[in-house]
């Protein structure tokens, strides 16, 4: 006789979750989007999405963890391209391809630059935003650390962490942001040259 498979209760629990977690910051970012940052309480977004003040917080650590839903799942990511990578894939070529994976999707999004001025416009948001990216450097750092056998706090591997997390950053703007972060890589992967590859130098 065929048994149930034991895991699949808390499958379905996880996916539950996930929806309400989902529905949560996507009422929250519409109030933002359409109220201003500052003007929308904790209270409001449950009422948005139908859901008690208490479930808000089971499920985001503040208000600003609302803006920024997808930090939780970030450091996971990082941490599995260092570790979790197929032979023979370096550590740059996988975070690179996890960064393609993941933040390119987000970067495409529709509400993307209206997510990026709420951010730009609201100084708790970015002040948020700023220790997220330190915690997420540290995070990068450490897994490099890790994998390469030395100490925490190694400078090359807190050097590596920090450029590739202000990739998406300097990639936002372009107009090929795919194009954009192959390109920012491979200066990463084989060191960087004068644009259009003649040597300047100057006398003196």
């Amino acid at each position: 006789m065929t048994e149930p498979p034991a895991e699949a209760p808390v499958g379905r629990r996880e996916r539950k979750k996930a929806a309400t977690r989902k529905a949560i910051a996507d009422a929250a970012l519409r109030l933002f989007l359409e109220r201003g940052y500052d003007q929308v309480s904790v209270r409001d977004v449950a009422e948005e999405a139908d859901v008690s003040t208490t479930t808000v917080f089971k499920h985001f650590t503040g208000k600003e963890a609302l803006v920024f839903d997808q930090e939780e799942s970030t450091d996971a990511h990082l941490i599995a391209a260092v570790r979790e990578r197929a032979d023979g894939v370096g550590v740059l070529e996988s975070l690179r391809r996890r960064l393609l994976d993941t933040w390119l999707p987000i970067a495409d999004h529709p509400q993307n630059e209206e997510f990026f001025r709420l951010v730009d416009s609201t100084p708790s948001l970015r002040a948020y935003a700023e220790r997220m990216w330190a915690r997420h450097t540290d995070t990068l750092g450490a897994a490099l650390a890790d994998e390469f056998g030395v100490e925490h706090g190694n400078l090359a591997c807190v050097t590596l962490a920090r450029f590739v997390l202000e990739i998406p950053v300097l990639a936002r703007g372009q107009k090929d942001r795919r194009a954009a972060v192959e390109e920012i890589f491979d200066v990463l992967a084989d060191g960087w040259r004068p644009p259009g590859g003649t040597a300047v130098t100057r006398a003196g």
